[in-house]
């Protein structure tokens, strides 16, 4: 279901908390439009979502356990243009305060990194964006 996989690294977290931090996400919304909800069965993997559906629920999952460090892959490489600015919105109202290593082709998600190493042609380049 929504929610076991939403819980699924803090199980003891109440359904208010679950639910925080799926609206944070931005994944409230078509979580809420599934037919039972939070306790809509999503198949083994979240076969029955959509890319962008997959990674709001990852990322709600991320903003429940609230780690101090995260490293994020390519966190918006397969959505569409719409989910992307969701899941951008989302990281970026979430890393505030926090280490975070973000790996991505996309320069779009590194308006607020700090310092951005380029890895091009086997070299390591350090572009500092606010020292």
């Amino acid at each position: 279901t929504v929610i076991a996989n939403l819980k699924w690294m803090v199980p003891d977290a109440t359904k208010g908390q679950v639910e925080a931090a799926a609206k944070a996400a931005y994944a409230h919304e078509f979580i809420t439009q599934m037919p039972k909800g939070y306790d809509s069965v999503i198949g083994d993997r979240g076969v029955k979502l959509s890319g962008g559906q997959r990674q709001r629920l990852a990322l709600a999952r991320m903003i429940l356990q609230n780690p101090e460090i995260i490293i994020l892959d390519e966190p918006t490489s397969a959505l569409d243009a719409e989910s992307e600015s969701k899941v951008q919105e989302a990281i970026t109202g979430f890393i505030k305060g926090k280490t975070v290593v973000v790996i991505s082709h996309r320069a779009s998600l590194l308006t607020d990194i700090q310092r951005v190493y380029l890895i091009q042609d086997g070299a390591i380049t350090v572009v500092d964006r606010k020292g």
